[in-house]
C-alpha cells in the first residue's frame, strides 16, 4: 500500500481498510482539524508530536527524534516535551514561525478505563498558540506590546483593528492605502490577519503588505464580514448599540469581525477580557513611515538591537506597564497641543518634586504587572501568583494614591495637573479586595493551581478540615496503632501502607491466631498471609484510610473552588482594575520622564498649533548618552530655526562633520516634544508636526530595474507629494554620485 501524504501535514492519512490503534486514530482526527499547526498531543506528563510535526519540532527545538509504532508499514516519527516546561519550548517554536495546537486530556484516565481496557482518554484542542495570541510571561517581552492586527477593506475603504490580549487593549482605525505600512510600522504586530481575497485581488494592499508577509495569516474572506463584526462587538461587550463607541465604519467592523472570530477560534472557550475598542483617526498622531522609524532608530537600531535606540536611551520606567506605555507614546506622538501639554504638565510636576518622585518610583519598582496578570486570569491561564500580583499592585496603588493626596493637600490645588487628577481617579479604592486576597493567599505561592497549597490556613473551614485530616494522618495512624497494641496485647503490631492493599495491620505469624479468634476476630478481618507476616484490616482503619485517601483530592478540589471564587471576584472588577493599572503606568512614565529630564538636562518645550520650529542649544540624545558613558568630550549643542522665511535648510560640510546627526537630532526633538517629554535643548518651540519624513541612505533596487539615484528620486517624490505645511522632512545625501 502506497504511503499517502494528507493535507494536515501530519505525514499520514488513514487509508481504506487500514487498521490503526484507537490512540493514533484520535490523533489523526484532531490533527486533521488543525492542518496549519503543530499538534501538542497530551500523553501523561508529556506533549507528544508525531509524523511530520515531530520531524519539524525536533529540528526546530534540537531535541531527539524517536519512533513509536508503525503506520502504513513505516515507523512513526515521534518527539515530546515535558508539560511542566512546555512554555519554553512553545516560545522557541513561536519565534521560528510555527503555530501550535495544544491538545489536552479532557477526561480522567480512570473514567476512560471504565469503558474498557482499550478505551482512549478523551482529548481536544483547548488553545491554539500563535504569534499574536500570547499571554504567558515567558512568551512575551514584558516591556513591549504584542499586537494581533487585522486589515480589512469595505466600500473601497481600508481599516485596521488591533488587540493585545495580554493587556486587553483594543483599537480600531480607518487608514488610507498609502498609510497601511506606516501604521503597521507603528504597531509592529506579531501577527496580521488578512483575507485571502484581499491578498489575491488588491494590488495596493499587496504592495503595502509586501514586507510584512512573514507575519501575515491568511483567513477566509467570510471572516471579514462587517455585519458579523457589529454582532460580535455587541455580544462581546453586552451592548444594544455601538453608538457609544463612536463612529465605526464598515471596514472597521470587518476588521473587528476577523479579530474577535480569530480569538474565539484560537482561545476556544476562554475568550480574553478586552477593553471596549477605542476608535482612532490617523491624524491624532504624527505620521511616521516605517523607513523613517528605521532611519531614526526609534525603538531599535539599524542592526536590530534595542540598545542604542532612542527608546533605550530615554527609558527610565520601572514597571512593565510603564515601559509599554512609553513605547506606545514614542511610536505615536500626539498632534493635539492640549493633550501634549497635559502630559508635559504632569512631567513638570514631578520634575519640581524630587522627593515625591523618588518615593513613587521606589514603590512602583516593586509593583507587579497587573495588566498581564488580569489577562491571564481572564483566559483561564492564571494562577495563584497572578492573584497575588493583583493584590500587590493594588496595595502599591493605594500607597501611591495616599502619597499624592498628601502632596496635593500640602500644595496649591489649583496647580495640580489635570492628568494627575485623572490618575488618582483611575487608581480608585480597592482596600476590600486587597484585604480579601491577603487573607486568602499563602505567603509562598506555587506557580499553578494544580500544585495546591496556595490558600492560607484559617481562610476556609472546610479546606482546613481536609488539610487537618491529610496532614495529621500519621499522628492519627500512630494513635490507632497504639490503641490496637493495647487492646490486643500485641506489642509489635504495626499499621503499614502499600499501593496494593493501602493501609493495613501487620503482625507476626505466631501472633495472628489471636486476631482470628473471638472476641478480636469480630473487629479484625484477615486480609493476607505471607511467610513472615499476616495482614488484617478493621472497619475503623478502612474508614480512616478512605478519608485520608480522599483528603488530598478533596483539599485540592476545594482550593480550586476557592481560586475560582477569587478569580471571578477579581474579574468582576476588571474595568476598575484595568483603570488602576493604566493609572500606574501613566505615573511610571511621567516620573520616569521627569527623572530623565533632571538627569540629562532636558527642558520643557513650548508646543502649540503654530508653524514655528525653533531649537536653541539642541543635542542628539542618543549620541550625547554615548559620549557620557564613554567618558568622552561633551556633545556640542547647536541651533535650528525653521522660521517662515527660512523653511528650507541646506546643510553642507565634509564627511564626519555631524550633518546626519544634526538632521536626526531635530527630528528626535520633535518626536520627544509631541510624545509629551522634555527635550535635550536649552529651549524649543515646536509647532505641531503632522508628518515626519526621513530619507537616508537609499540603495539599488535592481530587481525592479532601479538604480540608487532612481530610488532616491522616487522616495523624494513620494515625500513631496505627501508633505504638508506642518510636515518635517529630513533628506540626507540626495543624488549622490550624480
Amino acid at each position: 500500500m502506497a504511503r499517502d501524504q494528507d493535507s494536515s501535514g501530519s505525514g499520514a492519512a488513514i487509508s481504506a481498510g487500514e487498521k490503526v490503534t484507537p490512540m493514533m486514530a484520535q490523533y489523526l482526527e484532531i490533527k486533521a482539524q488543525h492542518p496549519d499547526c503543530l499538534l501538542f498531543y497530551r500523553m501523561g506528563d508529556f506533549y507528544e508530536l508525531f509524523f511530520d510535526d515531530a520531524v519539524a519540532a525536533a529540528e526546530a527545538l534540537d531535541i531527539t527524534l524517536t519512533r513509536r509504532g508503525k503506520h502504513l508499514g513505516e515507523d512513526i516519527p515521534m518527539c515530546g516535551v515535558p508539560v511542566h516546561s512546555a512554555d519554553s519550548y512553545l516560545a522557541r517554536l513561536i519565534r521560528k514561525g510555527f503555530k501550535v495546537a495544544v491538545g489536552e486530556q479532557t477526561e480522567d484516565p480512570a473514567e476512560a478505563r471504565k469503558r474498557g481496557s482499550k478505551a482512549v482518554v478523551q482529548r481536544e484542542v483547548v488553545r491554539i498558540v500563535t504569534p499574536g495570541t500570547l499571554t504567558e510571561d515567558v512568551l512575551l517581552d514584558a516591556r513591549a506590546n504584542n499586537y494581533l492586527a487585522a486589515l480589512a477593506r469595505a466600500q473601497n475603504c481600508y481599516a485596521l483593528a488591533w488587540v493585545d490580549i495580554s493587556t486587553g487593549d483594543f483599537h480600531l482605525s480607518r487608514v488610507a492605502a498609502s498609510e497601511i505600512d506606516t501604521e503597521l510600522g507603528r504597531l509592529l504586530p506579531g501577527e496580521i490577519l488578512v483575507s485571502e481575497r484581499l491578498l489575491a485581488d488588491d494590488r495596493m494592499a499587496q504592495s503595502a503588505l509586501a514586507e510584512w508577509m512573514p507575519r501575515v495569516t491568511t483567513r477566509p474572506a467570510t471572516d471579514f464580514d462587517s455585519a458579523d463584526g457589529e454582532a460580535r462587538l455587541k455580544a462581546l461587550f453586552g451592548l444594544g448599540s455601538l453608538d457609544g463607541l463612536g463612529t465605526i465604519e464598515r471596514a472597521e467592523l470587518a476588521a473587528a469581525a476577523a479579530i474577535v472570530g480569530y480569538l474565539e477560534e484560537t482561545q476556544k472557550q476562554n475568550l480574553p477580557k478586552l477593553a471596549r475598542p477605542r476608535v482612532e483617526t490617523v491624524n491624532e498622531t504624527m505620521a511616521i513611515d516605517r523607513a523613517t522609524r528605521r532611519n531614526l532608530e526609534l525603538s531599535e537600531t539599524l542592526s536590530g538591537e534595542r540598545k542604542g535606540s532612542l527608546l533605550a536611551t530615554i527609558d527610565r520606567t520601572v514597571t512593565g506597564g510603564g515601559a509599554r506605555l512609553l513605547a506606545q507614546r514614542l511610536g505615536a506622538p500626539l498632534t493635539d497641543p492640549v493633550e501634549i501639554n497635559g502630559r508635559l504638565d504632569l512631567v513638570g510636576y514631578f520634575v519640581e518634586r524630587e522627593t515625591l518622585r523618588e518615593r513613587l518610583r521606589s514603590r512602583l519598582r516593586r509593583t507587579p504587572d497587573m495588566e498581564r496578570a488580569l489577562s491571564r486570569l481572564s483566559v483561564g491561564r492564571g494562577g495563584p501568583r497572578d492573584l497575588a500580583a493583583v493584590r500587590d499592585a493594588l496595595g502599591a496603588a493605594g500607597t501611591i494614591r495616599a502619597a499624592l493626596a498628601a502632596e496635593i493637600e500640602r500644595s496649591d490645588l489649583a496647580g495640580t495637573p489635570v492628568q494627575l487628577e485623572r490618575a488618582m481617579t483611575g487608581i480608585g479604592e480597592h482596600a476590600a479586595l486587597v484585604d480579601r486576597l491577603t487573607a486568602a493567599l499563602q505567603p509562598d505561592l506555587p506557580l499553578t493551581t494544580r500544585e495546591g497549597g496556595f490558600i492560607a490556613r484559617g481562610y476556609d473551614g472546610t479546606l482546613d478540615e481536609f488539610r487537618t485530616l491529610r496532614d495529621e494522618s500519621r499522628r492519627l495512624i500512630a494513635g490507632m496503632e497504639g490503641r490496637y497494641r493495647e487492646s490486643t496485647g500485641i506489642a509489635n503490631l504495626k499499621i503499614k501502607h502499600n499501593k496494593l492493599l493501602g493501609y493495613h495491620i501487620e503482625v507476626k505469624p505466631a501472633q495472628a491466631g489471636k486476631l482470628m479468634e473471638p472476641p478480636l476476630s469480630a473487629e479484625f478481618t484477615h486480609r493476607q498471609t505471607l511467610a513472615n507476616a499476616v495482614r488484617f484490616n478493621t472497619a475503623e482503619l478502612a474508614d480512616l484510610a478512605g478519608r485520608i485517601g480522599e483528603a488530598d483530592v478533596r483539599a485540592l478540589a476545594r482550593e480550586m473552588e476557592l481560586f475560582e471564587q477569587l478569580r471571578q471576584q477579581v474579574l468582576g472588577q476588571w474595568d476598575d482594575l484595568m483603570a488602576a493599572a493604566h493609572a500606574l503606568a501613566e505615573l511610571d512614565v511621567a516620573t520616569a520622564l521627569a527623572e530623565l529630564a533632571e538627569a540629562s538636562r532636558f527642558t520643557r518645550p513650548v508646543v502649540d498649533d503654530g508653524l514655528d520650529f525653533s531649537v536653541v542649544g539642541g543635542r542628539h540624545p542618543v549620541v550625547e548618552r554615548f559620549l557620557v558613558e564613554a567618558g568622552s568630550q561633551p556633545f556640542v549643542a547647536n541651533d535650528c530655526n525653521l522660521a517662515s522665511d527660512q523653511r528650507l535648510w541646506l546643510i553642507t560640510g565634509p564627511n564626519m562633520a555631524g550633518k546626519s546627526t544634526f538632521l536626526r537630532q531635530n527630528a528626535l526633538i520633535a518626536i520627544l516634544a509631541q510624545m509629551g517629554s522634555f527635550v535635550p535643548a536649552e529651549s524649543a518651540h515646536i509647532g505641531v508636526v503632522d508628518r515626519l519624513f526621513s530619507r537616508v541612505g537609499a540603495s539599488d533596487d535592481l530587481a525592479r530595474g532601479r538604480s540608487t539615484f532612481m530610488v532616491e528620486m522616487i522616495e523624494t517624490a513620494a515625500i513631496l507629494n505627501q508633505a504638508t505645511e506642518r510636515s518635517l522632512v529630513i533628506l540626507d545625501e540626495i543624488g549622490r554620485g550624480t
